[in-house]
């Protein structure tokens, strides 16, 4: 894991501040979450911590999660990942393992707090892994469903899916997300995670 220290070493030494009067809101995971420059401004009324990033599998985030997440205290926190994970060739069940083992982390580590998994996103360049991607998904929101009461599957597969012209949802690459894109996402999670967290 040692090629992510040139992204976790900066992470790891952000000054933690005392929380102010706005609950703390931690995103982790990959960099989805990593390139979203909006995301503060589209929940103002959260205080936002970015410590998602790039190229982290779910591996990853199991691995660096005890030196990027405890520090902050958060109230809740949003978890993106595993995108990578099938990517480089691992298999769903990979995926699910170390989800399994983050929530045993958060529990751990931060408590029972409001915790939302973002499903994994049907990007252009990985058509090929559709499928898998798919299975993911399943059976990961199954276990949400059955073990997690404090966890949120927040779909925005079907979402992207579903867009006429699911290009314009992406940068050049294919890979990552454009402007449109994180609006599919900010609306799905505030319509099924946040909307209900603010009660």
């Amino acid at each position: 894991m040692f090629w992510y220290n040139d992204e976790i070493e900066p992470l790891e030494s952000k000054l933690v501040l005392p929380k102010g009067q706005k609950p703390r809101l931690l995103l982790y995971g990959s960099s989805s979450l990593r390139l979203w420059d909006e995301f503060a401004n589209a929940f103002p009324e959260f205080e936002v911590v970015n410590q998602a990033f790039g190229g982290s599998t779910s591996a990853a985030c199991c691995w660096f999660f005890k030196r990027l997440v405890p520090q902050w205290h958060p109230d809740l926190l949003i978890f993106y990942a595993g995108d990578n994970d099938l990517g480089e060739g691992r298999h769903p069940e990979e995926v699910f393992i170390c989800f399994k083992y983050l929530m045993i982390l958060i529990d751990q580590h931060c408590g029972k707090i409001p915790v939302t998994f973002i499903s994994i996103k049907p990007s252009i360049v990985r058509q090929d892994l559709i499928n898998s991607i798919k299975f993911t998904n399943s059976i990961v929101r199954k276990e949400i469903e059955l073990f997690h009461p404090n966890c949120t599957f927040v779909n925005i597969f079907d979402s992207m899916s579903q867009t006429d012209n699911k290009e314009i949802l992406f940068e050049e690459d294919g890979l990552h997300l454009s402007a449109n894109g994180y609006e599919v996402w900010r609306k799905q999670l505030k319509e099924q995670f946040l909307d209900t967290f603010m009660g």
